[in-house]
């Protein structure tokens, strides 16, 4: 049984029909991404499902007992409480059992000492009771899940007894997400969950979700969030909602595939009505006139279709208006930060000294609060530096990105907003920004009206008047949709100027950067590669850590051992053969009464383990490009890539592990 069933939903607001005929059901443990383009109404399709407004059509019914959870765009916390309160007030029941359990205790302690022994027994029955329902709602592990609530969504320990009140609203909303989590509701809706989150937050709720045992309706524009939760997509978009199987890439795939269809269909169609017209006006009044008729009357019950109808799509290029010099920019002795008034600077990015050459295509990322934004502005000379200097190359034109577009003024229009950067003429203006999705009147209203994604654009449009040949952009898929994301995409990986930006979106930062800096505990530093790229830095710098730390506790026992006189035993056929040799599945010979380390024979398993789960994922890798199945595909290559690199770190881990068993025989 479906825990929600729509049925011919509809929405109307004024004269405008939002949309209609909206039929599907969410089952349990469903993974649904609602994609669609901005104002398609999918904020209201989730509001109408969590209960927030009532259809206009149709009808939605909710399974007994279902209980729905629903992060909205506005938020609903109690301003007085702290944050840590605020979570924990979720466990409001488990915390009144926790006081019951202890006024139990405290009379069974009293009925014992009086010697009232039914008293006793009757306390003793309750307090086992309750105890069994405390421990089976998780009561004694709901504080542990608040504090991993906190950490995973990038909360430091300073702001657990903060206020909400004092928060920033993107600590609001985390805060909202925060409590939404842990109330584990039987249907999760979540509009935007990922803004305001960094990285390293996303991809822990990102992990959090693939565990959770709930079904799931997200609106999301993070492609890669999508593509590794959602197993099913509803599209809404010109009033009507159509489902799609898989993650968003196979999605893309399917609607490509299906307007093809339809448009072919349509064409065959519009040439079949147009050859019967042609057959009807020729035959109607002569010898063959039954025939016309007859095809004239099949024509009046023929069902039409309509031309699939394609998402709006921004049009425009960068184009720098001359070429800068080699050195685009250069520091020395960078220190980012801000000064306070009677108070000691705050320090936050000490910046190696850098280069940045023409060409280059460099993603900034780093934690919330790390100074990305400080530090673009820094380099761009809107924000003096602490110490040190930047230094910009010849003939380098900067064209910024601000993500609060605090570059526009809210009182005037569109169109006098981009007339403000060239002298051009109505009709050029008008030409320009129907390239940007504003036609007709739109290019009347005042950018303090416009929604995010529609400044987003004016601001786009003043970057491609002023050909600026260095690029920097602080979060410019911010309140864009997917299409627009995309499309932007397609424009910067053309874009032969120099890139210099911040974003949260990993397809972006994968298509796009050569090199990413990295904010981290106050320093800046420099990887060669994208986002994957970097990622594999890291986890191979994990794995190397990790081998070290076990080949220095190996050691260590190994030390302690030989240390022990019961084990300074006659050493009999020693044979050293193996040290320093790729495990293999066969034995290798070892020291008579000296067994190998057990540590050794677990990597060797383990090697072997990876070895057989690396063979069978391509096996089923090449089943899978045989199918065509794309989500498969990348799901397995995911894997694959995973296991490779589990089996590069255990392969570096044996060797570090023989070597040591190898000196250690040789010493002795």
């Amino acid at each position: 049984m479906p825990l929600i069933s729509v049925n011919g939903l509809g929405k109307v607001y004024g004269a405008e029909h939002l949309f209609a005929g909206v039929t599907f059901q969410i089952n349990e443990r469903d993974r649904i991404g609602l994609v669609g383009p901005n104002g398609a109404g999918k904020s209201t399709l989730l509001k109408l499902l969590a209960g927030y407004e009532e259809p206009d059509e149709g009808t939605i019914l909710v399974a007994r007992g279902t209980r729905i959870g629903y992060l909205s765009q506005t938020l609903d916390l109690q301003p007085q409480r702290t944050l840590r309160e605020e979570l924990l007030a979720v466990f409001d029941y488990l915390r009144s059992w926790e006081q019951e359990l202890q006024a139990l205790a405290n009379a069974i302690a009293s009925a014992s000492e009086r010697g009232d022994i039914r008293q006793r027994e009757q306390l003793l029955q309750r307090y086992a009771e309750l105890q069994l329902r405390f421990e089976h709602a998780g009561g004694y592990t709901y504080e542990q899940r608040v504090q991993q609530v906190l950490d995973g969504l990038g909360f430091s320990r300073e702001l657990h007894d903060m206020p909400i009140a004092q928060l920033s609203g993107g600590q609001q909303r985390r805060a909202a997400l925060a409590r939404l989590l842990l109330q584990e509701p039987d249907v999760l809706l979540l509009d935007e969950p990922t803004n305001h989150l960094d990285l390293e937050a996303l991809e822990w709720l990102e992990d959090y979700l693939q565990e959770w045992k709930g079904a799931l309706v997200v609106v999301e524009h993070d492609r890669y969030f999508l593509d590794k939760i959602v197993s099913r997509i509803l599209e809404l978009a010109f009033g009507r909602v159509e489902e799609y199987p898989g993650n968003y890439s196979k999605y893309l795939q399917l609607r490509a595939e299906r307007f093809e269809r339809r448009l072919q269909e349509y064409e065959e169609q519009q040439e079949f009505i147009q050859r019967t017209e042609e057959f009807i006006r020729r035959y109607k009044a002569g010898q063959r006139s039954r025939q016309a008729r007859g095809r004239e009357k099949l024509l009046s019950r023929l069902e039409r279709l309509n031309r699939p109808q394609e998402f709006q799509e921004l049009h425009f290029d960068l184009k720098p208006s001359v070429e800068s010099g080699r050195v685009v920019l250069s520091t020395q002795g960078l220190v980012v930060g801000y000064r306070q008034p009677g108070r000691e600077p705050r320090v936050l990015v000490h910046m190696p000294d850098l280069e940045i050459i023409r060409g280059e295509r460099i993603g900034l990322l780093g934690p919330n609060g790390a100074g990305k934004t400080s530090l673009l502005r820094t380099l761009i000379g809107q924000l003096p530096p602490l110490r040190g200097k930047v230094v910009l190359g010849h003939n380098v034109h900067v064209g910024y990105y601000s993500q609060t577009h605090e570059d526009l003024d809210p009182s005037r229009t569109v169109l006098d907003e981009i007339r403000e950067v060239a002298a051009l003429s109505e009709e050029s203006a008008r030409a320009l920004l129907a390239r940007f999705l504003f036609e007709g009147d739109d290019v009347f209203k005042t950018i303090g009206s416009l929604s995010g994604g529609e400044r987003s654009r004016v601001v786009l449009a003043k970057l491609t008047l002023q050909g600026p040949n260095f690029l920097v952009l602080d979060e410019p898929t911010n309140h864009l949709d997917l299409p627009s994301r995309q499309f932007l995409e397609e424009v910067l990986a053309t874009f032969s100027g120099t890139l210099l930006f911040v974003s949260h979106d990993r397809y972006f930062i994968d298509r796009l950067a050569s090199k990413v800096w990295v904010i981290g505990e106050g320093r800046l530093h420099s990887y060669e590669g994208n986002y994957s790229d970097y990622r594999q830095h890291l986890q191979r710098e994990r794995g190397r850590l990790l081998a070290h730390e076990r080949q220095e506790e190996n050691a260590r026992a190994a030390s302690q051992e030989a240390a022990r006189p019961e084990t300074a035993l006659a050493e009999v056929g020693t044979d050293h053969a193996g040290a320093g040799r790729r495990p293999g599945r066969e034995r290798r010979s070892r020291r008579v009464g000296q067994p190998r380390l057990r540590s050794l024979i677990e990597v060797e398993q383990e090697i072997e383990q990876r070895e057989q789960r690396a063979r069978a994922l391509e096996e089923a890798l090449n089943e899978a490009a045989g199918r065509g199945d794309v989500a498969e595909l990348q799901r397995l290559t995911s894997d694959y890539e995973a296991t490779r690199a589990e089996l590069e770190q255990l392969l570096a881990e044996w060797e570090q592990l023989a070597a040591s068993q190898s000196q250690m025989e040789a010493s002795r």
